[in-house]
């Protein structure tokens, strides 16, 4: 297997990506990492799975390392069902870490495109920078992909970086889910995006704005959504267990909830597993969130449930705010409940974060819970 160590300069891209244009065409599978830890749990020694092109290392929701294997097929099928999507081929902007799914696949789509993608290097990301990497691409239709938090602050920045975000025919948003409100603010601003959920076991996104990708289907009969077609991940890296119990039949089962609406789109929930059961009633964590972020004065929040022992767990929120706010714990009481009223609420510039835009929620829980034995 081969390995790719990212370190944010344009040689170890445009290494990856003639590594990964290798293994399309039936090369070694690849091992892009930036943590050498991941790493070495992905046994780069031995050889990849068969049908592997490409190992996603991840240290997933609980931390522990994992890797997904995703076929060329699976990855082919993705980018095509994109561009088929947004409108064809097009001249890419990559401003996530390509270490990461939605990142590696803008070089896929752009291997494929048979263009040359503008690459945002370095670390943290910046308006300025920006929409300096945006004016290197040669052509149109102009397309990147960013996480919620990127396109906040392309919005908040109201200069080159938000006239730059005007000009891509379409941004694809994903990685953590798109508030109502962000979608409003991009819509007002002229930004044209598209949310997008996936994962590393999808090879991406494969429902755009609320609707499946061609030869993508989804089932929401049970209590978790499940996914099938061309673009899912075969397993997971030297676990036949996790493969097993994730991947069976065709189908792969994902930790999120979702419903379909009448006109047909579906709608994520949260995580199966948001449920706090606070003095003996089960509410959920995503619902409140949702009620949070929908109210004025808050960008973002994120809802836990701690050890409390009158509760049981005590429903905590870490809020970010943006100006004056009303009484959110009576909001919250008044759309959902007593029982989803926060105990407590926090408040801080951001919330931490895990990989490209995912809240980390073992952070937030660790920091309330350090709040409450102060």
């Amino acid at each position: 297997m081969r390995t790719v160590e990212l370190d944010g300069t344009p040689e170890a891209l445009e290494a990856l990506k003639a590594a990964v244009a290798d293994a399309l065409g039936g090369g070694p599978a690849v091992l892009p990492f930036t943590d050498p830890a991941l790493r070495d749990a992905m046994a780069p020694a031995e050889p990849a799975e068969p049908g592997t092109a490409v190992v996603i290392a991840t240290s997933g929701s609980t931390g522990a390392p994992k890797g997904v294997l995703l076929s060329a097929r699976a990855l082919i099928a993705s980018a095509e069902a994109t561009h088929a999507r947004l409108g064809g081929p097009g001249h890419w902007l990559l401003a996530t870490p390509a270490h990461y799914i939605g990142g590696l696949q803008v070089l896929v789509r752009s291997l494929l495109a048979g263009t040359t993608p503008a690459l945002l290097t370095g670390t943290g990301f910046r308006p300025d920078d920006f929409a300096a990497a945006a004016a290197k691409l040669a052509g149109s239709p102009r397309y990147t992909a960013l996480v919620p938090t990127q396109l906040v602050r392309l919005l908040d920045d109201g200069g080159a970086g938000l006239a730059a975000a005007k000009a891509f025919d379409a941004i694809v948003v994903g990685a953590a889910a798109t508030p109502p409100s962000l979608r409003e603010r991009a819509a007002d601003a002229g930004v044209r995006i598209v949310p997008a959920y996936g994962m590393s076991e999808t090879a991406s996104g494969c429902v755009y704005d609320g609707f499946p990708l061609d030869g993508v289907r989804v089932d929401l009969s049970g209590d978790r959504i499940r996914i099938a077609g061309d673009v899912l991940a075969h397993g997971y890296r030297r676990r036949p267990d996790l493969t097993a119990e994730s991947f069976s039949d065709g189908w792969f089962t994902t930790s999120d909830r979702g419903v379909r609406h009448d006109d047909g789109r579906i709608e994520v929930l949260g995580r199966a597993d948001d449920m706090i059961n606070t003095g003996g009633v089960k509410v959920s964590a995503n619902a409140i969130e949702r009620c949070l972020r929908a109210q004025p004065g808050v960008r973002d929040a994120c809802v836990v449930g701690v050890p409390d022992p009158e509760w049981g767990e005590a429903v905590v929120a870490l809020v970010v705010p943006e100006g004056e706010h009303g009484d959110l714990r009576a909001a919250v009481r008044a759309e959902l409940g007593a029982a989803s009223a926060p105990k407590r609420l926090e408040y801080g510039p951001e919330l931490p974060l895990r990989g490209p835009g995912k809240v980390d929620r073992a952070a937030v829980k660790a920091r309330v819970t350090r709040g409450a034995t102060r």
